[in-house]
């Protein structure tokens, strides 16, 4: 690759992250909206399940696909489902087309952050990446920032639907960078993708999500297990499998998976179900539902920023270890901060500490795990640690949504609930919105005492990570263009 052509890949690949930054807190922003303007609040948590789902279930095969075939080819493909999926989204009329045209928009999006991380991996050495934090932290603060701001405009002033709408430009100029900069040659050989292990991983995690969301779990539970099973036996056997053991059973890959996982559920639960305290309980507006979540990616970056630089002098453990102990921490203040009716204020500054906590330890993961894999691993690599962050997440808003639900009670009819996340309670009678927001609140508190819990087991996992220092590595010269 040209010297002068990095820093145009480098935008590229950033334009596609902060469009992922942004998506985060636009949606999680107008949620509430469009659930009052298309009904259907008993699928709320679905909206971002089913999101996080297809997401989830792609990026094993598109770190593969990276690895097999190339990073350029396959984050172009992935740009293109995901733009595809949100103008589908923005177009919905119904509650049930707005979730399948989200599955469509996950399934691109589960090559965008795998593939655009492995593309950093490739074109910057070890430190070099540790340094770059400040960049990727300076997006992620300005997408953080934008993001909620540009939601709660966009839900005034225009319509929910430009909450999908806006990524179009985002995607197409980064499709244009990656496209006309981006030169990378791989070296190619026969390959044999392993659909048959991709299927039955497919299978095993839709299962598993439907029963954690009470759909049917006396089957579905035990149809996850066996799925399971089956797809581990497949994996052992075939020779390119889509989801590597033996990468799995390295102690860093291994252990970074599982924290990621029960930090994952921990980060999508409090962004799914705190906008929606917020709104329904405390009468906030989109924008003040938005403005609580987005602090998490203000202190994301900063605390991003700070670590790689103290990486290269501590190495990975101090700061997995500092991270995950805030992160816990936060998780704790906010169940008690909900129980006791803290409003928006000090709910903010709890999520900005917790993204403090999620930046410092999440640098140090993907570099420790990109550093224990070759180039012809580290897609895959990463992606399998995205993965694992990303399906704790799915579990746990699906089913926290049951928690949710049964902490409601079966007595609050949906049309209530609904009409409750109107501007001024959809002109709901003031002593009936306030006994259903008591009851809402009683459903929160379940969902944010678990997730307290959960994070306690991510700090656990932690404490197990490696002692281990960044150490510099030279890339294969095959792996970047040598025009």
């Amino acid at each position: 690759m040209h010297k002068a052509d990095r820093p145009l890949t480098v935008a590229g690949v950033l334009l596609s992250m902060f469009m992922g930054a942004m998506e985060a807190t636009i949606v999680a922003t107008a949620m509430p909206t469009v659930v009052e303007k298309l009904g259907g609040i008993e699928y709320y948590g679905w909206v971002g399940a089913v999101y996080l789902l297809t997401s989830t279930v792609m990026m094993p095969l598109y770190g593969k696909l990276s690895d097999l075939h190339g990073r350029k080819p396959i984050m172009l493909l992935s740009m293109a489902v995901f733009l595809a999926g949100s103008m589908a989204s923005g177009l919905s009329r119904s509650m049930t087309q707005l979730i399948v045209f989200r599955a469509l928009q996950g399934i691109g999006a589960g090559g965008l952050q795998p593939v655009s991380i492995t593309i950093i991996g490739d074109i910057f050495e070890p430190e070099e990446r540790a340094r770059m934090q400040g960049v990727f932290g300076a997006v992620w603060g300005v997408a953080a920032m934008s993001g909620p701001l540009l939601g709660g405009l966009i839900v005034r002033a225009l319509s929910w639907r430009w909450i999908f709408f806006i990524n179009v430009p985002f995607g197409l100029l980064s499709t244009f960078f990656l496209t006309a900069f981006f030169h990378e040659h791989k070296a190619t050989h026969a390959h044999r993708l392993d659909l048959g292990g991709a299927a039955l991983l497919t299978g095993s995690i839709v299962t598993l999500l439907l029963g954690a969301g009470r759909f049917e779990p006396e089957r579905m539970l035990p149809l996850a297990a066996v799925l399971l099973c089956a797809f581990l036996w497949v994996e052992c056997r075939v020779s390119e499998p889509v989801l590597s053991l033996a990468l799995l059973r390295r102690t860093v890959i291994g252990i970074s998976s599982v924290a990621g996982a029960a930090v994952g559920a921990v980060l999508s639960s409090t962004v799914i179900y705190l906008p929606l305290y917020v709104q329904a309980v405390l009468g906030g507006t989109p924008t003040q539902a938005g403005a609580t979540v987005s602090p998490i990616l203000i202190g994301w970056p900063i605390a991003s920023t700070i670590g790689g630089r103290l990486l290269p002098r501590t190495g990975y453990r101090p700061l997995v270890r500092t991270g995950f102990a805030v992160v816990m921490t936060m998780s704790i203040a906010l169940a008690v901060l909900l129980r006791h009716g803290a409003s928006a204020v000090p709910l903010g500054l709890t999520m900005f500490a917790m993204g403090a906590g999620m930046g410092v330890a999440n640098s140090a993961l993907i570099i420790a795990v990109q550093e224990s894999a070759t180039w012809q691993e580290r897609g895959v690599a990463t992606a399998s640690t995205i993965f694992f962050r990303t399906i704790g997440g799915a579990v746990a808003v699906g089913a926290l949504g049951a928690v949710l639900a049964a902490g409601i009670g079966p007595n609050v009819p949906a049309s209530v609930l609904n009409r409750l996340l109107a501007p001024e309670h959809g002109g709901i009678d003031a002593a009936v919105a306030t006994r259903v927001a008591g009851q809402l609140s009683a459903g929160l508190y379940r969902v944010f005492d678990a997730i307290a819990v959960i994070s306690v087991a991510a700090l656990a996992a932690a404490l197990l990570f490696p002692h281990k220092h960044l150490a510099r590595r030279p890339r294969p010269a095959d792996s970047l263009a040598g025009d």
